[in-house]
């Protein structure tokens, strides 16, 4: 029999269900007023052994700027570019960063450039939404990827992951605050990362057994916590406390599969009415196949000619019937279908079809 420890089915193999366990509040929640902002930039990678732009037109003007900043005038179209590219730079800075703490940041390529690989960011300043500069960004990119070979008529190259694409860790200096509040009126809000109602009550209840009376849920997605009167003035030592709350969290029947990389994920609440489950596969092999037409010995006017055939094969697997009990756990689903002998692609239309006749009590999502 096959032995399932989580809910995963990755190809033919599904992983089933596991005890549902309590989690932290700090790891299912996260703090209203404390978010993430998203930065961006535009720079110019240099160094990159001629595996830069093909002089194109914004980099040549963003190349002969750069010059100018130093003192140096000279015409754009007297540059060559073929050593820099135009990229552009992203990163994410968390709430609370004093300036002087340092980020990491995604670096990419604008124009035509073949590789980052080698390369230097200058320094590059990174603005938020509201056009202001919140870091600049500086330094050598590391690259997951490399591009080896000539190329063009005659050549041959070899790729690795994207080398148009790098990071730079803890390339970027923030250079402003980004104001962050997270109690208003003695109050603050928690906000549910996978919002649920069953969730959002279960995370109010264990607040209230800690502290009496704190604990409100307003929706799926957001519970209101009152501060004690002990934590008046300690609203860090508040959160710590907060976030170090056991909670089980509530998770949707759901199941996922990705079509492109035939990825099947489950969770541990699905389950299936009884049903039998039949399921055979037919194959037709088509095989083209030339022969060649000989004239008789001495014939006259007789010319050698290719005779194209067609052979045709069909191969149905016998298929039987498998007996699903009523509401398996989803251990016992991943057995029944794994005892089928079916690919990753049978797997996904059985799920559609159990879906259809109503038999899979879950939300099927197919990307």
């Amino acid at each position: 029999m096959y032995s399932l420890t989580c809910a995963v089915l990755a190809g033919a193999v599904l992983l089933g269900s596991r005890p549902a366990r309590a989690e932290r509040i700090k790891d299912i929640t996260m703090l209203e007023g404390g978010r993430e902002n998203q930065l961006v930039g535009y720079g110019l990678v240099v160094g990159l052994a001629g595996d830069g732009d093909s002089n194109a037109a914004t980099t040549l003007r963003s190349v002969a700027n750069v010059l100018q900043r130093f003192g140096l005038s000279v015409p754009s179209d007297q540059v060559k570019v073929k050593n820099a590219a135009a990229v552009m730079i992203t990163a994410d800075i968390a709430a609370f960063l004093r300036p002087g703490a340092r980020i990491d940041v995604a670096v990419a390529s604008l124009g035509d450039a073949k590789s980052l690989q080698g390369g230097v960011l200058l320094q590059t300043p990174l603005m938020g939404a509201d056009g202001r500069v919140y870091a600049v960004a500086q330094g050598p990119v590391a690259v997951g990827g490399f591009l080896g070979g000539t190329g063009g008529p005659g050549g041959a190259t070899v790729q690795k992951n994207h080398p148009t694409v790098g990071t730079i860790s803890n390339g970027a200096i923030v250079e402003r605050e980004v104001p962050a509040v997270f109690v208003t009126q003695q109050r603050l809000h928690l906000l549910l990362r996978n919002p649920d109602f069953t969730s959002a009550a279960r995370v109010a209840a264990a607040i209230n057994a800690v502290y009496p009376g704190a604990g409100e849920a307003g929706d799926a997605a957001t519970v209101a916590v009152r501060v004690p009167a002990q934590f008046q003035n300690y609203p860090v030592e508040f959160m710590a406390a907060l976030g170090a709350i056991d909670v089980t969290p509530d998770s949707v029947a759901r199941v996922v599969i990705n079509e492109r990389t035939g990825t099947i994920v489950a969770t541990s609440t699905v389950r299936v009415s009884q049903v039998a489950v039949s399921h055979g596969s037919l194959t037709i092999t088509v095989t083209s196949s030339l022969g060649v037409s000989q004239p008789n010995a001495f014939s006259r006017g007789g010319q050698t000619a290719v005779v194209r055939g067609t052979d045709t094969t069909v191969d149905e697997v016998k298929g039987g019937f498998t007996v699903v009990d009523n509401y398996p756990t989803i251990d016992r689903l991943a057995t029944a279908l794994n005892a089928l002998g079916v690919s990753t692609r049978e797997m996904t239309a059985i799920f559609q079809t159990l879906k259809r006749s109503g038999a899979l009590q879950a939300e099927l999502i197919i990307n």
